[in-house]
């Protein structure tokens, strides 16, 4: 920019104009950044809710879009709730599941006389691989016949009640696994596995067993077929519950050549899956029991002794992969556990997640129906969302297992962010949230690092509705990219 040179002849008049100039010069330099790219998304009737500011150092308002507008979060809920339980419970907590009976074990025959129950300590990542180290120390603790029942207690919450249309007609149908039942007793995430393979000729039905091992944990119809080397693959599979059960039923077609893979489709009942699991365990012990597994809500005698028992992963581990995968299952049974009555529901753990939104100063208004964002009536703001994500920052013992849950970019388990600028790429650590229906939703919100080292928040919630396009993810994603790498490289 040219300087101007000022003689001793300049007016008073000259001189304002001259001054004037030089300011809306100085600013067309050093233009802030903002949300200048994500608001085009207004002029096709989205409704947007952003804030983008910095937090150590001077507090500095980076980018806003009506940040005090409550909408839809979907999944970015899921980072509320993993605030909350690392609140509540600590990184380093394990959920505990336990083999109780009220009956001795005889030292010579090993036949324990009474029932057994399973306590379900509401652990989200209980897995086949669990039950079996809880049975192997049953057996190790002798008991080698159980003269009585096996006992699924779900006392601390299940079978909840579905409060989506999803899950509602998951207990009937369903071709997904993360519409899954919850259960504080459930196993491998609600979800029946089924591994399918290519038989030895094409034109012979492809091979299917369950993923636990060669026997049978519920049934399935079998209409896979195989297909010559390099043929197109295409499997499909539902879960159908009759009158008999759940039944897994696969179709369609499997190359010869083609790697076997795993197929998962949520249960009808979490706690009987449980059931049935552990019972093909007992089986593989050698361990009978007298008489059929029953599900109950009811807590195990007070007589009862633990036989057995099996900590789960620490919570630093369940949200990272709650968060990384976006895991709904685990996300609402982590938010049932901070409900401390029986019995709890949906509608418990959002409360119980807004009462730790309340707690926190400047938080304003929220709505929280579960902890996985599948309920479409969450409601947020990005103000909000900023202030708790600050809450979390400021506390050092929990910041370091908050902040490793959520995905950068450039490394993030979900391709479809792997997009934007280096800066956004590499500077960056967010959790997003989508939902289609009834709305859409496209929602993302974490933490940034601006090239000086300085840490900042940001949220940006996109709602639409049914008179707005299509929202796909590369029309949020390529403005709000573009707009905080420019705050990151201005400060």
């Amino acid at each position: 920019m040219r300087h101007a040179v000022l003689s001793r002849a300049t007016s008073p008049g000259r001189l304002l104009l001259l001054a004037g100039a030089f300011v809306l010069a100085c600013s067309a330099g050093v233009a802030r950044a903002d949300f200048t790219r994500l608001s085009a998304l207004a002029d096709d009737g989205f409704a947007i809710s952003a804030e983008a500011r910095l937090l150590d150092g001077a507090e500095e308002t980076l980018g806003s879009i009506t940040p005090d507008r409550a909408l839809t979060p979907a999944s970015v809920t899921k980072v509320y709730m993993a605030a909350a339980a690392l609140n509540r419970f600590g990184p380093q907590y394990r959920f505990t599941t336990r083999l109780k009976s009220e009956g001795d074990v005889d030292s010579e025959s090993g036949v324990l006389n009474g029932d057994v129950w399973l306590e379900g300590g509401g652990d989200p990542g209980l897995t086949s691989e669990n039950l079996w180290r809880l049975v192997q120390r049953l057996h190790q603790a002798g008991v080698r016949r159980i003269n009585g029942e096996l006992v699924i207690s779900q006392w601390r919450f299940g079978p909840v009640a579905c409060v989506t249309t999803d899950r509602c007609e998951a207990r009937t149908r369903v071709d997904n696994a993360y519409s899954a039942p919850l259960s504080s007793a459930g196993v491998n995430f609600g979800s029946w596995c089924v591994n399918v393979a290519p038989a030895e000729a094409p034109g012979e039905p492809a091979h299917i067993t369950h993923c636990d091992g060669p026997q049978a944990l519920t049934e399935v119809d079998n209409r896979l077929t195989t297909r010559a080397d390099g043929s197109a693959t295409r499997i499909s599979a539902e879960r159908v519950t009759g009158k008999h059960g759940d039944v897994v039923r696969v179709r369609g077609q499997i190359a010869a050549d083609a790697w076997p893979r795993d197929v998962y489709r949520g249960a009808s009942d979490g706690a009987a899956q449980t059931a049935d699991t552990l019972l093909a365990m007992l089986g593989r012990f050698g361990i009978p029991l007298s008489g059929p597994p029953r599900v109950t809500t009811a807590k195990p005698p007070e007589a009862a002794e633990t036989l057995a028992a099996v900590d789960g992963k620490p919570l630093q581990e369940l949200l990272l992969r709650t968060l990384n995968y976006s895991n709904n299952y685990m996300a609402d049974v982590l938010a049932l556990n901070l409900v401390e009555t029986p019995g709890a529901e949906l509608a418990d753990a959002g409360a119980a997640l807004e009462a730790y939104a309340a707690s926190l100063p400047g938080h304003g208004e929220v709505r929280l129906a579960s902890g996985s964002g599948l309920t479409p009536e969450n409601r947020a703001t990005a103000h909000g969302i900023n202030v708790m994500l600050e809450s979390m920052y400021h506390q050092s013992a929990l910041f370091p297992s908050f902040v490793a849950a959520l995905q950068s970019p450039e490394n993030g388990v979900m391709r479809f962010i792997r997009r934007g600028p280096e800066r956004f790429q590499r500077n960056v650590m967010l959790k997003t949230g989508t939902l289609n229906e009834p709305r859409a939703v496209r929602a993302v919100a974490g933490y940034f690092r601006t090239q000086s080292g300085r840490w900042g928040v940001f949220s940006v919630l996109v709602n639409g509705d049914r008179s707005t396009p299509y929202l796909n993810w590369s029309k949020v994603l390529e403005p709000l990219s573009g707009d905080l790498a420019e705050m990151i490289a201005d400060r």
